[in-house]
């Protein structure tokens, strides 16, 4: 598939789950709902996989890969943004994802020894000085007893595992690993682990049937976890984890178009200057010059 297609279909997908995430909390538990979500997917593309003959057998150690990039990439990163989008509007969690383009950088650099290039630390103090600006509230108010404080820190940290599911994930392409069953183990994996701890923490395995959870359900199960994941780490493959970041430009913009009309979420001159100085920082991350 053309590179150009592999960027735009995630870019539009993920524009728009942000939202659609909403329309997955208040019923179900959020560790509950990404359980349902990848459970859904990961059958979904196993079946794929039947179907098309594709290879299933892989060794225990690439199981053991496998189950690391579910693990930080359809599991917990994605619990993390179910709880954050609760108090704080999706678009608002996008931008926080938008620093990937940084940290899938910085974490390339480590994993991979991939080579950090001069312009990216200086792209990256700009981004953050946008997020910084957006989040200034919440950052100079924060507390741990403060629930939106908590939010904005858990987008973070979400951040940061799919960040390294991105390394892992173009590790393993390295490594011989085919995206699609990858992907399919990946996420059976990420939801038997959520699934796991929901049993531990005592979480209560209920469901909506309302038209809303069901569709959002499908929609995030099969067009934003199997058809905009494929394409995305196919896309990683082919030209690199801090390339591909370059769709971090997009989305946010998407998502917060898309919080302004449905969330009521409410402009200000500091949080466009914010959003300017995070695409900035983003372009100049993908310069060569």
């Amino acid at each position: 598939m053309n590179n150009l297609f592999l960027f735009i279909i995630p870019c539009l997908i993920w524009g728009s789950t942000w939202l659609v995430i909403k329309f997955q909390l208040g019923v179900v538990d959020p560790m509950v709902s990404v359980f349902y979500r990848f459970l859904l997917a990961g059958i979904l593309l196993l079946a794929y996989c039947k179907i098309r003959g594709l290879n299933l057998k892989f060794s225990i150690k690439q199981h053991m890969f496998m189950f690391l990039l579910g693990s930080l990439l359809f599991s917990i990163n994605y619990w993390l943004v179910y709880i954050a989008e609760l108090s704080l509007a999706s678009g608002l969690v996008a931008v926080v994802f938008s620093s990937l383009i940084f940290l899938n950088t910085f974490n390339g650099a480590i994993f991979l020894k991939s080579k950090i290039r001069k312009n990216v630390l200086f792209s990256a103090v700009i981004g953050f000085i946008g997020i910084a600006l957006i989040f200034r509230d919440e950052i100079f108010s924060f507390h741990f007893s403060n629930i939106e404080s908590i939010a904005l820190l858990l987008a973070v940290i979400s951040s940061l595992a799919a960040s390294l599911g991105n390394i892992t994930s173009a590790y393993n392409q390295r490594n011989g690993l085919p995206i699609i069953q990858t992907n399919a183990f990946g996420m059976i994996y990420g939801s038997l682990l959520m699934m796991v701890i929901a049993i531990a923490t005592g979480q209560q395995f209920n469901f909506d049937f309302s038209f809303a959870y069901i569709s959002s359900l499908l929609y995030l199960s099969v067009f934003g976890s199997i058809i905009a994941f494929a394409s995305y780490l196919t896309l990683i493959g082919k030209i690199g984890a801090d390339k591909t970041a370059y769709i971090t430009l997009v989305v946010p913009v998407i998502a917060l178009a898309l919080s302004t009309v449905f969330e009521g979420y409410q402009w200000t001159a500091i949080a466009f200057l914010g959003l300017t100085l995070i695409l900035a920082g983003n372009t100049l991350v993908l310069s060569k010059k």
